[in-house]
């Protein structure tokens, strides 16, 4: 099993990349920006780095840029599906690879598969009950910037619903009859 410093400022794409990561046995350790990914290099001490090209604070250029000069691990560097990417900058920070998003679970397995190893589906025999693993961890950082993103997306999608209990609601208060919902 591997261990995967995931930096991306985007809620989907942290639990898109976490899902297929752990599913293939590797731990996972998401960050949402370059600054905290730079802090966690120590104590996570990661096999491998995958990080978005523009996250705020520290960018991905810069996070791998710093990474490979103080030798640490491969770099991935990932950027959005019509987000242009600096072939140029890419080779002068040295990084590993480039991954657009949203990721798709071969490509992203094959983009790792030459830097990490330990995958549960690769590996040979499996352990005996008493020598399983535990299961892979995710640790996570919460930022309040990052819950506010998943709670939008959350109400964006509950939004016409409630809209339509709530109007249900006042249009039977002022007739003075019994909604036809029960719950808002």
């Amino acid at each position: 099993m591997s261990r995967i410093l995931l930096a991306d400022d985007s809620p989907h794409a942290q639990r898109m990349g976490e899902r297929i990561l752990r599913d293939e046995g590797h731990e996972v350790i998401t960050v949402s920006d370059g600054r905290v990914a730079m802090l966690r290099l120590q104590d996570a001490e990661p096999d491998l780095i995958i990080a978005d090209i523009s996250m705020p604070e520290v960018s991905g250029f810069e996070l791998c840029e710093y990474i490979k000069s103080h030798g640490g691990a491969p770099v991935i560097l990932t950027a959005g599906a019509v987000e242009p990417i600096d072939e140029r900058e890419v080779a002068r920070v040295r990084a590993d690879g480039v991954l657009k998003k949203p990721f798709e679970a071969t490509l992203l397995l094959g983009s790792i598969g030459r830097f990490v190893t330990g995958s549960r589906k690769r590996s040979a025999p499996q352990p005996s009950a008493a020598q399983t693993p535990a299961t892979p961890r995710s640790v996570a950082i919460i930022d309040p910037e990052q819950v506010r993103a998943a709670v939008t997306v959350a109400l964006d999608a509950a939004m016409p619903m409630l809209i339509d209990q709530v109007t249900d609601r006042v249009l039977a208060a002022l007739a003075g009859r019994k909604p036809a919902t029960d719950k808002v």
